[in-house]
């Protein structure tokens, strides 16, 4: 029955409204009720402009991430690890068709020629798919709901990001405007946590956002969102996060926020927080903060910049890193805090000063340096140090 209405609608172009669905159905000699009609209207314009059998999914608060691996193997993310869902596909034919017109109405192309896709759909919701036979079994589609409202920072301590009173010391890693950056493995809470710290910068000041994919949202009066836009199929039209990096610079930034470092923007990230753009920030990958040093040296050998020259400019631009993970039970938290500081050969390194605690922060060693940063830069030590538990 919808095949035919579909079928419909497609040679008369009309639009799949119930008097539409209705006229279609009785071309087709078919006498349904109201019911019927209304319910045939709203799955064929979930297929035809919405997201198919995933609309409940997308539409439900709770949920972060979608994953699509099979016809019948539909996955979500709600915050507590991956949960398969009832939901499926008729086939892999449906999968498919609903990857190419999402693809379609963020403005990309999703074909055999080219057979996977990252992108942005209007509403915000990040999307990835990769086409059969780069995918071996069936169309794999990822989508990542982005919160129309950024959590606040009271809100990742309730929900257990942030250990008890650790809100205080991110305030002040704000306030004393030192320059971070957040690190971690892909979907452990980098943008979100990101989004809710600059939530709490200053409503006087600037703050210019560079991203590959505008997801992050702060909840800021005066913010300005840049994003990379790829090549048309002529191969003209190409804009990178290098790019944006050096636009924004040129736009009179109080915080210069890099969304992702990935790539040879690292150069003109660090070259900006060295030239008076104090506050500046962004997320990483990383398996651990130890490992952040020899992640953005890798990226800085890739633009050019020799490991001396990178860790010079390291060393002067960036103050801390904060680690973020995925526990056992699939819940996110910041699980270190570490300072960055030079060995007697003078390459970077970084060194922990505050671990996660069920009760509080646990001070390491590093501790003592980060309080001096934070005094040093005109905030009361007092204001945190009541909040973590010395070692």
């Amino acid at each position: 029955m919808l095949d035919g209405v579909r079928r419909w609608l497609a040679e008369s172009g009309a639009e799949p409204t119930p008097a539409r669905v209705a006229q279609a159905l009785r071309e087709q000699g078919r006498v349904l009720g109201d019911a019927e009609v209304l319910g045939a209207a709203e799955q064929l314009r979930s297929e035809l402009v919405g997201s198919g059998p995933l609309e409940p999914l997308l539409t439900d608060s709770s949920v972060t991430d979608v994953l699509v691996s099979a016809p019948d193997r539909v996955w979500v993310d709600r915050g507590g690890g991956l949960e398969l869902t009832p939901v499926s596909f008729p086939d892999a034919a449906a999968v498919r068709r609903l990857a190419q017109r999402l693809a379609t109405v963020a403005g990309r192309r999703l074909d055999d020629a080219r057979p996977w896709v990252d992108a942005r759909l209007p509403d915000g919701t990040r999307l990835h798919a990769v086409l059969p036979p780069v995918s071996v079994d069936c169309t794999c589609l990822s989508l990542r709901v982005v919160r129309p409202r950024a959590f606040t920072l009271d809100e990742l301590t309730a929900a257990g990001t942030v250990p008890p009173g650790g809100d205080r010391v991110l305030r002040a890693l704000l306030r004393a405007r030192l320059s971070f950056l957040v690190s971690g493995g892909t979907g452990s809470g980098k943008t979100t946590l990101l989004s809710a710290l600059l939530g709490l910068v200053g409503p006087h000041e600037r703050i210019v956002l560079a991203e590959d994919s505008a997801e992050l949202r702060p909840e800021h009066p005066h913010v300005v969102r840049l994003e990379t836009r790829p090549a048309n199929q002529e191969g003209a039209g190409l804009v990178t996060l290098e790019d944006l990096v050096r636009q924004a610079l040129r736009m009179r930034p109080d915080r210069l926020v890099v969304g992702e470092v990935r790539g040879p923007e690292v150069v003109h990230l660090l070259a900006a927080l060295n030239t008076g753009h104090e506050g500046g920030c962004g997320t990483v990958h990383a398996n651990a903060a130890v490992d952040v040093p020899a992640r953005l040296e890798a990226l800085g050998t890739v633009a050019g910049l020799d490991r001396a020259a990178l860790h010079s400019q390291l060393a002067a631009a960036l103050s801390v890193v904060l680690h973020l993970v995925r526990d056992g039970a699939g819940r996110r938290r910041i699980a270190e805090v570490h300072v960055l500081e030079r060995d007697p050969s003078g390459l970077v390194r970084t060194v922990p000063a505050l671990r996660w605690g069920a009760e509080a922060f646990v001070a390491e060693r590093g501790w003592q340096r980060l309080r001096e940063l934070l005094r040093g830069a005109g905030y009361d030590e007092r204001a945190v140090g009541r909040e973590v538990q010395e070692c």
